[in-house]
């Protein structure tokens, strides 16, 4: 009986607190368009960032100060960078995990990240299987990791270098951060964070 009304009370949040439908609404845009195309327009993301930060200025929540949504939008651009910087994922999917951020605070956010990598991995096996590639996947993985381990022995410090294995696929990373962030959202409306 407590799902039941946990789930109206999900509903109910979505009419009282414009932030969660909106940004339910702009993930929902960012992972049709990065689908579809690979791409996610900036005026989602920093549209997105703006309403956030302005609606969380006038409005706060109630357990927040000013600073609540510029620190989880940090957190989000912070978290996302070292990925794009060893070309795992696009500058526009590290955009649109800042404008999540925005929305979110930084606790928020810190769960939205660790749900959206749990499904980009999900992501990548089921892309990976449709390719029948999961070999290759995990050899790839594989040869990631080592190549970091040893990096981090040899010089003190991991790098990661792109090797000679072909790729298993593209994967669009907003649909990753849309399924993680929602699921995440879902997840706290029921306790379950």
């Amino acid at each position: 009986m407590d799902e039941v009304r946990a789930f109206f009370e999900l509903l109910a949040m979505l009419v009282t607190d414009p932030r969660t439908g909106v940004l339910l609404a702009l993930l929902t845009a960012a992972a049709v368009s990065d689908y579809r195309s690979y791409r996610i327009p900036n005026f989602l993301t920093f549209g997105g960032m703006a309403f956030a930060l302005v609606y969380n200025l006038l409005v706060p929540a109630w357990h927040a100060q000013w600073t609540w949504g510029p620190a989880g939008m940090l957190l989000g651009l912070v978290a996302m960078l070292p990925m794009y910087a060893i070309g795992v994922m696009g500058a526009a999917d590290v955009k649109l995990m800042a404008m999540a951020g925005a929305f979110l605070g930084m606790e928020g956010t810190l769960y939205a990240v660790l749900f959206s990598v749990v499904a980009g991995g999900l992501g990548a096996i089921a892309v990976s299987l449709l390719h029948g590639a999961l070999g290759r996947l995990l050899a790839n993985t594989g040869t990631v990791v080592r190549g970091m381990v040893w990096s981090a022995v040899a010089r003190g410090n991991p790098s990661v270098s792109a090797g000679a294995a072909p790729s298993v696929g593209k994967l669009p990373y907003g649909v990753a951060i849309a399924v993680g962030t929602a699921s995440y959202l879902v997840a706290r409306q029921f306790g379950l964070v």
